[in-house]
């Protein structure tokens, strides 16, 4: 009896993506295809304008490929209407950012509640899973503090229980390490990592510090349009 084939959780078919710049046009990514699996925590690696932060927006649908396709659990992502699109994100996958977006008028709870509030949820459940989130990234006790009272490391835990507010099955990271000191990076890194995979979350993210590329479980280098 022959084994079932298991499909990959995202797939990128030769994708491409260049962009317009002044009379000439830049390549990005060249003919991309790879896979990446549930449950995995994905590096990828390169220096400042090398597509790292193209690629997540292209595995979001917040940028169009050139050409190609991108595959999340069977889904083509970029032949999405715009609404589609914007309701897949907001359902499916959480971002962590380098400078976490938060917003500043709004206290550490209203920060995490919001999208889903927005979303239509109620109220009262949201406030109930967000100060178990902050329990886990042990800010429980700052719930009702504004961002700007809070040190970067502790800006950078709240934009992590707020990208898993949603139980999204896909975590971009865009170097949310890269605006903290080694100390604090290290520490949110290990908690980003810890909270993903006790829940067994596909976990994707751009650096370009090799030191994080020991904990991954796949590291590919974002080199002139390519992976590598």
């Amino acid at each position: 009896m022959p084994s079932e084939t298991i499909r990959a959780f995202i797939e990128l078919r030769d994708l491409s993506k260049t962009f317009i710049e002044g009379s000439g046009t830049r390549l990005v990514l060249n003919q991309v295809n790879t896979t990446f699996n549930q449950g995995e925590f994905i590096v990828l690696l390169g220096q400042s304008g090398s597509g790292k932060s193209t690629l997540l927006n292209l595995l979001s649908g917040i940028e169009k490929p050139t050409s190609g396709t991108v595959l999340i659990n069977g889904l083509a992502v970029n032949e999405m209407s715009e609404r589609d699109c914007t309701l897949f994100r907001r359902d499916r996958i959480g971002f962590v950012f380098q400078f976490f977006n938060l917003i500043p008028t709004l206290t550490v709870l209203e920060n995490i509640t919001l999208p889903q509030e927005l979303a239509g949820k109620e109220i009262k459940a949201l406030e109930d899973l967000a100060l178990k989130l902050l329990r886990e990234v042990g800010l429980e006790d700052r719930c009702h503090t504004f961002p700007d009272q809070l040190s970067g490391g502790q800006q950078q835990r709240v934009a992590i229980a707020r990208a898993l507010m949603h139980n999204p099955m896909l975590i971009l990271a865009d170097e949310p390490t890269g605006n903290l000191d080694e100390e604090t990076g290290d520490c949110v890194l290990k908690l980003l990592l810890e909270l993903t995979r006790n829940v067994n979350k596909t976990l994707i993210m751009a650096t370009h510090n090799p030191a994080i590329a020991q904990m991954a479980d796949r590291v590919f280098q974002v080199h002139e349009g390519t992976l590598g």
